[in-house]
């Protein structure tokens, strides 16, 4: 699953762990080297001595890193992780001891003394692959934790989304319902532009996100549809204006604003009531405002319908937040017999 269009951070330490342990190792590896330069004699070991060093120090290092930090139960393994690092130390001051004409010398207090500076320099070690074991951890358990947000987040507006196609489905059914019960020759013309919406839901409305000129031709042809059962009921003056046609934008948000203007505007008595929609995109901010007449004391008589409109809202709103947080505005007025949405986003 994709997390983000930046890489996450624990994917980024992946990459840039291997070059962090070839540092420290080659900076282990020739520092006494750095260390005596320019001095007379400079470093007067030869390089087997600090390959010898460097592969005891990488071995306790890597067995903590892979095998013991890991544990859930450290408690169990203290014991094992004592006995191989003292094993290791004493192997290695044996080794060692070839190098400083010790090895006949090895119960002498020289050697012992070298052993626990060895055993310090070991656990300094420990500490330092500790700490990036630590980093790497606390890099993978918020990577995890953002993928359960991304997880929850996806499935709460799928949810969603659950809920407002079958309230659009519904309420277009009974635009076709009532327009063949009439027996009107635009029935079939109806259907067809039906299947389109359909096959928008099923597929583009299923996506994230789409260009906005197919969410604009979705629109258009639930207007027309309306248009055509309400022709005496409505007038709509729909107006569109896009700089960027291949701008993508979240599927699905200004239908149930437009179902809803259609809806309350056909309960109205009289006839051709101004529906007004206005759609604009101008460098990278949209722009959508719908203003509708509106009777407040229709709610009281079709009280159920109003909660399913209601509903449709609801989820827009909730999607929004989920979309677009701190990057939208949404107005909604219904003052003076008039309902108006306005609606901001920056994409």
């Amino acid at each position: 699953m994709v997390i983000s269009k930046k890489e996450n951070a624990y994917f980024q330490f992946l990459k840039l762990e291997p070059l962090i342990h070839i540092v420290i190792w080659v900076m282990v590896l020739f520092y006494p080297y750095v260390k005596y330069f320019g001095k007379e004699g400079g470093y007067n070991m030869p390089f087997t001595h600090e390959l010898l060093a460097l592969f005891f120090k990488m071995t306790i290092s890597y067995f903590l890193y892979f095998w013991f930090f890991p544990k859930n139960n450290k408690k169990k393994n203290v014991v094992i992780l004592l006995l191989f690092f003292l094993i290791n130390l004493a192997v290695y001051e044996w080794l060692d001891g070839f190098y400083h004409n010790q090895f006949l010398e090895s119960c002498c207090r020289h050697y012992w003394k070298h052993f626990f500076a060895n055993s310090l320099t070991h656990t300094s070690f420990g500490i330092v692959f500790f700490s990036i074991y630590s980093m790497k951890k606390l890099y993978k358990k918020q990577y995890e934790l953002d993928t359960l947000n991304k997880e929850k987040r996806r499935s709460e507006l799928q949810a969603l989304k659950a809920q407002v196609n079958p309230h659009f489905l519904f309420n277009t059914l009974n635009t076709i319902y009532s327009s063949a019960l009439k027996k009107e020759d635009k029935t079939a013309e109806m259907i067809l532009k039906l299947s389109g919406n359909f096959r928008y839901l099923l597929h583009e409305g299923q996506k994230e996100e789409v260009p906005i000129k197919k969410e604009i031709r979705h629109i258009k042809d639930y207007v027309s549809l309306q248009e055509e059962r309400l022709s005496s009921k409505v007038k709509v003056d729909f107006n569109v204006t896009i700089d960027n046609v291949e701008q993508n934008i979240a599927p699905l948000l200004l239908i149930s604003f437009i179902e809803n203007a259609f809806k309350y505007t056909s309960l109205l008595k009289g006839s051709n009531h101004n529906i007004i929609i206005r759609i604009e995109l101008k460098d990278g901010v949209f722009g959508f405002c719908c203003i509708n007449p509106y009777n407040r004391t229709i709610e009281e008589d079709i009280d159920n319908e109003w909660k399913e409109s209601g509903i449709g809202i609801s989820n827009t709103k909730k999607r929004l937040q989920h979309l677009y947080p701190n990057k939208h505005e949404l107005q909604i007025d219904d003052k003076e017999d008039v309902f108006k949405v306005t609606l901001k986003i920056i994409l």
